[in-house]
Formats: structure tokens, sequence, C-alpha cells
């Protein structure tokens, strides 16, 4: 019976590791582990690196053939957490697959490990909300490849249709509609959420499909520019 029970954890513990990605992380040079509070900046694909950055390494963050736990968030967090036991504050994604109808379900990146001299400038000048001098507002739309991938659905803004979300899709918007309003997709049912429309300003919507009893549910989700920024320049959509 112990025998049985043994056995039965040691499934248990590795089934629950073959559900995480796989890690590789691999050092020139590291610094003390920061702690676990401090942030890691975060420098997306088509964004340069700061110029006062030193290079600590490389991790990669794959599939291990049956991870289920890599969501873009995920897999950035657990890059994090890689720059944080090195001593970096920064990582600076060079390669990121999204997942594909026909290949990984997983999000899988590539990313340099800084350390950043003065990296509170660095990010307050990242973070700085830009209005611009124009008549419009901006809306990034994106939708990572995955799950639902032949599920198309119409965004509305109110009444509009301003774009057809289909998968592995990016695409930049210009709104001249002002104020309080509401972005929304209906497929089996209606996802929504509100949006206060200020001329100038840059928005994120980041959407996807979640499981229906059909065809599955749009998920539209408005994210702060810091975030929406970094995933919307992230990958290379087949879509735009």
């Amino acid at each position: 019976m112990k025998k049985s029970y043994g056995l039965l954890i040691i499934s248990a513990l590795i089934l629950f590791s073959s559900c995480n990605p796989k890690i590789s992380t691999s050092l020139s040079r590291s610094y003390p582990p920061l702690d676990y509070k401090q942030d890691i900046v975060v420098i997306g694909l088509d964004q340069s690196e700061p110029d006062n950055s030193e290079v600590l390494g490389q991790v990669k963050i794959g599939d291990t053939g049956f991870s289920t736990k890599c969501s873009y968030d995920i897999v950035i967090d657990r890059a994090k957490l890689e720059a944080r036991k090195a001593g970096g504050n920064a990582i600076k994604i060079i390669k990121h697959a999204p997942p594909s109808a026909m290949g990984s379900t997983c999000h899988r990146i590539t990313a340099k490990i800084l350390k950043v001299e003065n990296i509170d400038n660095y990010t307050s000048k990242a973070e700085e909300e830009v209005l611009l001098d124009v008549d419009y507002a901006i809306i990034n739309v994106y939708r990572y490849s995955g799950a639902g991938a032949l599920v198309s659905y119409d965004l509305f803004l109110g009444d509009s249709v301003i774009c057809r979300v289909r998968n592995n899709f990016k695409k930049t918007i210009h709104i001249k509609k002002d104020g309080l309003n509401s972005l929304w997709a209906k497929t089996e049912a209606k996802s929504e959420v509100p949006i206060d429309v200020i001329m100038g300003k840059t928005y994120y919507l980041r959407c996807g499909i979640t499981m229906g009893a059909f065809v599955g549910r749009p998920k539209l989700e408005l994210v702060d520019s810091k975030t929406g920024k970094s995933e919307f320049e992230s990958f290379k959509a087949k879509n735009q």
C-alpha cells in the first residue's frame, strides 16, 4: 500500500512538472539575486535595449511536449524569475513563437538577461503616457495563435464594426469618436469591455477565444500601455 502511494506521488510530481514549460538558461556573468518584490522590465521584440545595459546571458522558455502552463503571461514570468536569480533587472525578447494550430500550443520565447543602470529612469520614460496632438485615438488590437484558430469574429465599437479579429492577428485602428463607449464581440455569447476614448491616447486590446458549448466565446481585455506595447510588438502576425 505504501509502495503504491509512493508511486502515485512520484507520478503526480512528474505530471505536474511536465505541464510546466521547459526552461534553459545560459549565463556569462551573474550578480546577487534580486529581491522577489523587484519588478523586471520587459523590453519587447521591436524595442531597442538601453545603451547602459550589460548582457548577463540568455533564457529560453520552450515546450516539453506536454506543457499546458505556457500562456504569454506565464512564460514572461518564468523568464523574469530567471533574470531575477541572475541579478538582472530586465529581459529583452529576441525571439517569440506564438502558439499555432498545427504546432505547439505554447508561447515560446528567447530573451537576453540584462542588468541596466538607472533602471528607474528607463522605466519612467517607457511608462510615460504620451497624448498625441491628433484628432483621433489609437486602438492596437491583437490576438495570438492558439485555441479556436478557425473562429473569427467582428469587433464592434458601439454600433460600428472596426475590424475582423482572426487567429494570429494584430491591427492598429484610428478612432475618431471620443467619450464613453464599449468594445464588444459575439459568437455564441457576447463579450464586452467599456472604454473611455480620449483623442490622442493609445489603447491596447488583447483578444482571444475561451471555451464555449459550440464554437467558443470571444475574450476581450483592455491592458495597460506598458503590457500592451510589449505584447503587441512581441510577435509577427500573419493577419494584419
